[in-house]
């Protein structure tokens, strides 16, 4: 608890708690509590106020460094298990740039190879213009954005580029067997250059066919049906423990006939889960107990196997592991970059407890029966029983993967239902990576020009920062974790719009009960109005500040950003008969109202039941009616009117990081006798170091 504390004021930003399917991110332009006497290390000492948490800014990106206070005072063998697990993250990499499209690795490359061996003029616009693009590409992983999902646009021209690759050393390249660098560019050029050859990485556009119309490279020669239909032929309605079907592979027609390509060692993606796995065995080795050491071996039996069911071993061996201190995740984990909703993206996170401020969670979770019971959902579609739902602080040690550059400030797994339903979940909020976001973001005047009035503010800057944390505690630690699915029902029925819906449910319970006085009676809020900050700042996202990240003309179809309009646009209609929120204009400007709490809370109480009921009962055509309805459509005039206010503040709407280094040091016999960490690293330093180390795969890996 974390009464007495005089918190700093964090101006809140647009997209307060940007979510992923059982993760909760923090946006770009974020603000968060920052509480001195509950978050660990001291955030006010003078080595924290010399430290850089800036690094640079380009194109609509920002890209900021964060701390690992208390590594220097983990044991020797807890540093050398984070090392060993830092270097199994990295080894990662171009496993994601190769499922988010089969021409990345060759674009990152040939980029790279003109960036750092182009002998012409680098102050010239061509250049800068590719070198912005270099950087987008690392940022995003790929030639498409990592938010929005749509393709760069290339500020140099194919001439340039064809020149430049011409001029730099063949060797440098990545040249199929008997290529020529003219043979490369024309096959590339492309994709790089024509707007009409893979425009999305993910589609989700309803009425067209979104394996199809996807840029990502989770499927080779199949339909939407066809795949829909192979995995469904997989399912056994009654099997009340089923695998995650398709999680770990690439769908491909080859010679007619379907098929899966398995992604582990000897199979796709082989050379680089075998470097993974090389490290966590020496992970193993120096394990805190028993219980951490079986799931990593269980961990590698499921990478050489490629065995869905010793994945559901391994989950639930994880989830159940609650001693040790060193946390990791590593794997395919989370399915947004799978227009289907069943593949999972690579990512890695290494992590250890912050032991003061997991207090906080602890309060919470240890309530999760009492959340449930009382929630304002229909019986029938709640739990019984709450099982295993813990909860934790966490400081990270490296990110990697689908978490690096941008990455999450809160995870909940693991994903399969039934294994959270009988053995529970992990929920953290990352308190180092929420502390950057904190420390890069102050005074940038953005609530100034969105924020209605005085009053509004002064709610924000006297209760933001805990209603902010309480709202991701609530939406990580009980939200994923509450009610169930009515037997027989297929995990996968929302096909498309599951994670939307999902999202939605999770951030629902948290704005429901962010509100309840349950809170002010376990001491987590100091006022039974401090909810009402938490309520401003969402509807406002919802409703107006989201769209800074939508091109002009462009429909909402990022999962998260559906899940902020579709609950803001729905309260806003339900309740706009009683006029209970408005937009009003007040100087040409458009601002958000509310002018009944209460009944905004009733509402979002509404919402969470009837989106629980469609989660419980597969109700897919509920989804897709709430979904199109509410989340998908934008209002022109008021994009525009959002997009030329936020362009004068010149923020940069999406912010991501470098990692901190490791270094190991050794004695004359090779044994790690320390392991240093150093934080002066610079972005395209960091992105072609991790180029040249940790990448092992080919080109083309079919």
């Amino acid at each position: 608890m974390c009464s007495g504390i005089l918190p700093f004021v964090i101006l809140i930003l647009i997209n307060l708690f940007q979510t992923r399917m059982k993760k909760q991110l923090i946006s770009v332009m974020v603000a968060a509590s920052l509480l001195t006497a509950c978050g660990g290390a001291p955030k006010t000492t003078a080595e924290a106020e010399k430290f850089d948490y800036t690094v640079e800014q380009f194109a609509d990106l920002q890209i900021l460094r964060y701390r690992v206070p208390e590594f220097e005072n983990l044991s020797l063998k807890q540093k050398e298990l984070v090392y060993y697990l830092t270097e199994a993250a990295l080894q990662g990499r171009d496993i994601l740039f190769d499922q988010n499209g089969k021409y990345n690795l060759r674009i990152r490359r040939m980029l790279e190879a003109v960036y750092t061996g182009y002998t012409g003029d680098k102050t010239a616009a061509d250049f800068k213009a590719m070198e912005v693009y270099l950087k987008r590409v690392w940022f995003s992983n790929g030639i498409h954005h990592h938010y929005g999902c749509e393709k760069f646009v290339p500020g140099f021209t194919p001439e340039f580029f064809k020149q430049a690759l011409l001029s730099v050393d063949a060797a440098t390249l990545p040249l199929a067997e008997g290529q020529t660098v003219e043979q490369l560019y024309e096959e590339v050029a492309p994709v790089i250059f024509d707007p009409k050859v893979m425009p999305k990485r993910v589609n989700q556009a309803a009425g067209e066919d979104l394996v199809l119309t996807s840029a990502c490279n989770y499927y080779d020669g199949v339909t939407q049906q066809e795949a829909e239909a192979f995995y469904s032929a997989m399912k056994d309605p009654k099997d009340e423990t089923p695998v995650s079907y398709g999680l770990n592979s690439r769908l491909v027609k080859e010679n007619g006939k379907i098929q899966e390509k398995v992604w582990k060692v000897g199979g796709l993606y082989g050379a680089a889960i075998g470097k993974i796995v090389y490290w966590l065995k020496k992970a193993e080795g120096v394990a805190e107990n028993p219980e951490q050491k079986a799931v990593i071996a269980k961990l590698i039996e499921f990478y050489e196997t490629g065995d869905l069911k010793t994945f559901d071993d391994y989950a639930i061996l994880w989830v159940k592991d609650l001693d040790s201190r060193i946390d990791f995740v590593n794997g395919f984990t989370e399915s947004y970059g799978d227009p289907l909703g069943m593949k999972a993206s690579w990512e890695s996170l290494v992590n250890f407890k912050d032991l003061e401020a997991t207090r906080r969670t602890e309060i919470i979770s240890s309530n999760a029966q009492w959340f449930e019971d009382h929630s304002p959902v229909e019986k029938q579609f709640k739990k019984e029983k709450v099982k295993g739902v813990s909860a934790k602080v966490i400081t990270a040690a490296i990110l990697a993967g689908d978490l690096y550059p941008s990455t999450a400030i809160g995870i909940n797994l693991p994903n399969a239902n039934w294994i959270r339903s009988h053995h529970g979940s992990k929920s953290v909020t990352i308190g180092n990576i929420t502390d950057a976001y904190n420390k890069a973001a102050h005074g940038n005047g953005f609530n100034e020009e969105f924020v209605y009035s005085d009053a509004e503010l002064q709610l924000i800057d006297k209760y933001a920062d805990t209603t902010d944390e309480l709202h991701t505690d609530l939406h990580e630690c009980l939200g994923h974790g509450s009610g169930k699915l009515l037997p027989g029902v297929d995990p996968d029925a929302l096909k498309a719009y599951g994670s939307t819906i999902e999202e939605a449910r999770a951030d629902l319970f948290g704005l429901y009960y962010v509100a309840d006085p349950k809170l002010v009676e376990l001491g987590l809020t100091p006022s039974a109005d401090a909810y009402k900050a938490q309520f401003y700042t969402y509807l406002m996202n919802g409703l107006m500040t989201q769209l800074v990240r939508i091109e002009p003309g462009n429909n909402v179809e990022e999962a998260h950003m559906r899940n902020r309009q579709l609950i803001a646009r729905w309260v806003y209609e339900k309740g706009a008969a009683d006029k209970v929120v408005e937009l009003v204009k007040k100087d040409g400007k458009t601002y958000v109202v509310i002018n009944d709490y209460e009944k905004v809370r009733e509402l979002f109480g509404e919402l969470l039941a009837e989106i629980q009921r469609i989660k419980s009962m597969g109700d897919y055509d509920a989804a897709r009616e709430l979904v199109e309805s509410y989340a998908v459509k934008v209002d022109p005039e008021l994009h525009a009117e959002v997009l030329e206010r936020y362009k004068k503040l010149n923020l940069a709407p999406y912010k991501g990081f470098v990692n901190p280094k490791y270094e190991a040091v050794t004695d004359a016999d090779g044994n790690i006798t320390d392991v240093k960490v150093t934080y002066d690293e610079g972005y395209a330093e960091q992105m072609l170091r991790y180029s040249k180390d940790y990448s092992v795969l080919p080109s083309v890996n079919d």
